[in-house]
């Protein structure tokens, strides 16, 4: 073998290696089937078919390891192996023997050694003998590869169809964000932006929340090899209404006459719980905080006549709209009362108005006759403007002169009353479910929450199950305005009920259903109702704000559009630096002007009527107004918790606080403001509101003086300027601040650094008094006739600008 086969024959094996074939593969594809009969002089080989067919499974096996590989590098590897055979069989026999022998001393002819002799030579001297079987082993052993290798190169190719088949379906929608995309493909949000690269789109302006088009979801996805799928939005079934409703009207057959239900509407102070008062001999206005009403009282009085009138007694504070259109909503008739000595008021026009919303007729009752200075007739005068015409005038409103006080002619007003309530024939059903409506509601401590109502149809029994709101109940106890126990309660009548699991807010409909698993349900769907439509406002709002930050997404493009990265990099630098959080100091500061509230009433009227006059205030950027909770009941821990944590202030309206909530407040620094009366609640609300706000500085003037000569006087080598003046009005302090005005200008402000009296140097100078002075900074000039005041700044409480109406 010449030097040039010596050299290649090791390349050939280590060829071999590369295609993943160890010595005993390479011995088959050498000796292939012949092998058994190459007998060593020390024994014979016998045939093993177990064994040839465990070397062909495991040239298999290694072959088919190789994974994932192209037909083109199988058909390089097939050619490889034909060239490296061929070349093979170009060398003598002992040769390759030899080259065999040392490549196998290492690990197979180890494992081999118990069937070969130790006379090598002689095998390798009869391997030599047969140069003749090198044909049929290169043949055998190709066929076998070839095999092999068209077994694998089939495979890719299935799987090649089937992923085809299988492509991954995206699910997408109209408006995706960058960073919802990256999350739907399973990948990161660069991938996303280097998909939109050399597109039409603005790489630099898109951010991970941009909403991106339709045509750009498209392209992502055609670049990333998946499949689009658009998204279908998820509609809710249509649930069935299992709203509770009143019932059709009755047949008039089964109606029987009720007794009216007459609202008292009319100005504060007019004196309308009075006049009720005289008409149930009973001293409600004695019981109420400041003699004026403030929640809405429902009472029964039975004339002497033997008649029966229901009688609700609405606020005439202007704090109270909302309770006096309630009234009007559930009445026959108003009685609408004017004082003879005050005439038509704000309040009183407010009345009428209701009055005519609800479509109810109006007895006018003049009270305050007694009075010398009552002028009734001034009063019906004035009712004329807002279409309120007396039977004097030709009209059909009774007007009825009245006194409150001493009782005067109160049975002609209760007649006239009943007779309106004769002509309108007032009917009612007192058969079938009960119908009514809650007049107010407020929690007691030891019963819970409490609705006083007026029923309007059907009768009300103990056991009962109502809904009202989205709140029910199982009637546990029923009371009378007195308080004493009833149990049925007819139509027109008012009614105290017990055994509400919520409590409903004032205003809202009675309605009786059969079970309370029906009960249940009616309050479940119309919280369901509620959650929709605040769905709806919620995705109003962000629809609104979606607009907002498209336009200034819009706005931002048109202003970093033409500028150069590099400039546009350092403009939003310094935006985000401008940006910066705020210093303690400065978040004290803002913190300070706002104003966090926690509302506690009775009542829930009373907390409405606080909370309607909250929604007047219009001084948001002097202090802002921030309500924190608001509810009906006693002042409890939790109320105080809220407190401190929002650094908030507690107002209580006709409740109570115990010891241990007013010793844990204190501890906790939280501030209760319980008031009776409710503007002077909302006096201290501005108060306290003020106290929130910054201080201003106000300018005291202490002096006057005028400006007669400038001279210039020398210390060192500066000269200074100085002022020769007279003071005019008050006095100069020298430690007070000054400032310089020219022809009604200020020039300048600062301090002194000198005051003389001819050679002296003084603190104070009186008025008539001439001084000389000097500023702190040079580069003023004075001339005659100018100003110098003596002023100090004083630190003053602002006032709240905010102006509730009354």
């Amino acid at each position: 073998m010449n030097v040039a086969h010596s050299e290649a024959f090791p390349r050939c094996i280590s060829s071999l290696r590369d295609l993943h074939l160890d010595i005993h593969q390479i011995l088959f594809i050498v000796l292939g089937e012949t092998a058994s009969g190459l007998l060593p002089l020390g024994g014979r080989l016998e045939k093993n078919e177990a064994h040839r067919k465990e070397v062909i499974y495991s040239i298999k096996i290694t072959t088919l390891s190789a994974k994932c590989q192209s037909r083109k590098n199988m058909n390089q590897k097939l050619l490889k192996l034909e060239n490296l055979l061929h070349f093979l069989q170009t060398y003598k026999s002992h040769t390759i023997c030899r080259q065999l022998h040392s490549l196998g001393q290492r690990r197979t002819l180890v494992q081999w050694r118990h069937g070969f002799s130790s006379a090598y030579p002689v095998w390798t001297a009869q391997m030599c003998a047969w140069p003749w079987q090198t044909d049929v082993l290169i043949g055998a052993a190709l066929s076998k590869y070839r095999l092999l290798v068209t077994k694998e190169e089939k495979r890719p190719r299935k799987s090649q169809l089937s992923s085809t088949k299988t492509k991954k379906e995206v699910e997408v929608w109209i408006g995706m964000t960058v960073e919802e995309l990256a999350r739907a493909l399973e990948k990161d949000i660069d991938y996303v932006y280097e998909a939109l690269l050399n597109t039409a789109i603005d790489i630099d302006s898109l951010e991970v929340h941009s909403q991106l088009d339709e045509i750009w979801i498209k392209e992502v996805i055609k670049k990333a090899g998946m499949k689009l799928k658009w998204s279908k939005l998820k509609q809710d079934k249509v649930r069935e209404n299992k709203d509770a409703v009143r019932r059709p009207q009755a047949d008039p057959a089964l109606l029987t006459p009720r007794s009216p239900v007459v609202t008292i509407m009319g100005h504060v102070d007019h004196g309308k719980t009075t006049l009720l008062d005289k008409l149930r001999k009973t001293q409600v206005a004695a019981m109420e905080a400041g003699g004026i009403t403030q929640h809405i009282g429902a009472f029964l009085v039975s004339l002497p006549s033997g008649e029966k009138i229901t009688f609700l007694d609405t606020p005439g504070h202007a704090a109270f709209s909302a309770m006096r259109a309630r009234g009007a909503q559930v009445t026959d008739i108003v009685v609408l009362v004017v004082a003879a000595d005050d005439g038509v008021m704000k309040q009183t026009i407010e009345s009428i108005q209701h009055a005519k919303d609800a479509q109810v007729p109006i007895v006018l009752a003049i009270n305050k006759c007694d009075k010398a200075e009552a002028d009734p007739e001034k009063v019906k005068k004035e009712l004329l403007a807002y279409d309120v015409v007396c039977e004097d005038y030709g009209g059909d409103v009774q007007a009825v002169h009245v006194s409150a006080l001493t009782g005067d002619n109160l049975m002609a007003l209760a007649e006239a009353t009943t007779a309106l309530a004769e002509m309108l024939e007032l009917k009612a059903d007192p058969t079938g479910p009960v119908e009514g409506t809650v007049i107010e509601s407020f929690t007691d401590k030891g019963r819970g929450p409490v609705t006083t109502a007026i029923i309007q149809r059907g009768t009300l029994r103990k056991g009962s199950i109502l809904v009202a709101g989205k709140s029910w109940a199982k009637v546990r106890l029923m009371f009378d305005e007195n308080g004493k126990i009833i149990n049925e309660a007819y139509p027109s009548m008012p009614v105290g009920i017990i055994g509400w699991k919520d409590l409903p807010s004032a205003g809202d409909e009675i309605l009786e259903v059969e079970s309370e698993a029906r009960a249940r349900e009616v309050i479940n769907w119309r919280k369901f109702e509620q959650e929709q439509e605040k769905n709806k406002d919620d995705l109003k709002i962000l629809e609104e704000k979606r607009k907002e930050h498209q336009e200034e997404h819009r706005k931002t493009r048109e202003k970093y559009g033409t500028l150069h990265w590099k400039k546009r990099s350092f403009m939003k630098y310094l935006e985000r630096k401008e940006q910066r959080p705020l210093k303690p100091k400065e978040k004290i500061e803002r913190d300070s002007n706002i104003l966090p509230l926690i509302i506690k009433g009775d009542v829930d009227g009373s907390v409405e009527a606080i909370l309607n006059i909250m929604d007047t205030y219009d001084a948001s950027h002097e202090c802002q107004l921030d309500l924190v909770h608001y509810g009906v009941g006693d002042i409890s821990e939790n109320d105080v918790n809220l407190a401190e944590t929002f650094d908030g202030v507690i107002f209580g309206f006709n409740v109570n606080v115990s010891n241990v909530i007013q010793q844990s407040a204190a501890k906790k620094g939280v501030k209760i403001k319980l008031h009776k009366i409710i503007y002077r609640l909302i006096e201290d609300l501005q108060e306290e509101l003020s106290s929130r706000m910054p201080f201003t500085i106000e300018e005291h003037l202490i002096g006057e003086a005028s400006i007669l000569a400038t001279f210039s006087v020398t210390e060192g080598k500066k000269k200074i300027p100085v002022a020769g003046c007279r003071v005019q009005k008050g006095q100069l302090e020298k430690q007070k601040k000054f400032k310089l005005i020219r022809k009604g200008q200020v020039i300048w402000k600062g301090s002194l650094t000198s005051l003389k009296h001819h050679k002296d140097d003084i603190s104070v100078i009186k008025t008539g008094m001439d001084c000389g002075l000097s500023l702190d900074e040079e580069k003023v000039e004075f001339q005659v006739g100018d100003e110098i005041v003596c002023y100090e700044e004083k630190e003053v409480s602002a006032k709240s600008s905010w102006d509730p109406g009354f």
